[in-house]
């Protein structure tokens, strides 16, 4: 399940009340190290590196940083690199741990970021987009944000390779993604992040497992009750869930590196996530 963070502007943050604390309780939403299973943080770690070999000097914004782990991996002595993040306890960690090594981090909404127009040469929208009800504000926001020439990377998982999770409200195809940020930036790209196929099987094996506990409710209780009680459920079963189907996944016992992930131009309905390259933005009339 690809865990990570929204914006308060969000129906999910809405629900939790931006209040998730940052420390080793498992919820789903955003990745924790030496918690969240060894595949994912990697997948995450990858999809980061990713976007570090294509960036350049200048300032640079990540949004939904949340601990700010992998925010920091982006500084650099000719960079500049702010992170935002809806929550305020997973701001404050950030804050401690990574203030002094010259991460600035402020507490905001996703969907209306308190930055002028063009204040970024680059921008990251790291496992965020599918967690809004109407993706296209985030877009915009990110294209207001960054300069007539500045670059945003979006990953997000590819929908029919996507584990359920209650906080993925809306997933993206690889068109889909293309014809919405295409809306607000004049030159895109999307492509996709895949691992290496015994990785790939890990993942497979853990989704064959996944579903078969949810074909455990076989009256489709969680899709008819409000969101935020199937919000409620899944952030308490999940740790419980992960003993069973995830044991001995976490903690770098696995073995399983972002170095077992790669880009590819080649997408399919297995690829597992889809990376965008949107630059250029475009102004209003």
């Amino acid at each position: 399940m690809s865990e990570n963070r929204s914006g308060p502007g969000s129906t999910v943050a809405a629900i939790v009340g931006g209040h998730q604390a940052p420390g080793k309780r498992l919820t789903g939403e955003r990745p924790l190290e030496g918690v969240t299973p060894d595949s994912l943080l990697a997948l995450h770690a990858a999809g980061y590196r990713t976007v570090i070999e294509r960036l350049g000097k200048g300032t640079m914004l990540d949004v939904g940083c949340g601990q700010g782990f992998e925010s920091a991996r982006f500084l650099a002595d000719d960079r500049v690199v702010v992170g935002a993040d809806y929550s305020a306890d997973a701001v404050g960690a950030a804050r401690q741990r990574w203030g002094r090594s010259g991460l600035q981090v402020a507490r905001m909404n996703a969907l209306a970021l308190g930055f002028a127009e063009a204040s970024f040469d680059w921008a990251c929208s790291s496992h965020l987009i599918e967690h809004f009800e109407e993706p296209e504000g985030h877009v915009r926001e990110l294209a207001r944000v960054l300069s007539d020439e500045g670059t945003a990377f979006f990953l997000t998982p590819n929908a029919p390779a996507d584990f359920e999770n209650p906080f993925h409200i809306h997933l993206f195809e690889p068109a889909e993604l293309q014809r919405l940020l295409e809306r607000s930036f004049h030159d895109v790209t999307v492509q996709g992040l895949d691992a290496v196929p015994h990785v790939k099987a890990d993942f497979t094996a853990r989704r064959v497992k996944a579903n078969k506990v949810l074909k455990l409710d076989v009256l489709d209780i969680r899709h008819r009750i409000p969101l935020s009680w199937y919000i409620g459920i899944y952030t308490r079963i999940l740790p419980l869930a992960y003993k069973v189907i995830a044991r001995g996944d976490s903690g770098g016992l696995t073995g399983i590196t972002a170095d077992d992930f790669f880009v590819t131009d080649d997408l399919d309905p297995t690829t597992m996530v889809l990376f965008a390259t949107a630059s250029r933005p475009r102004r209003p009339v």
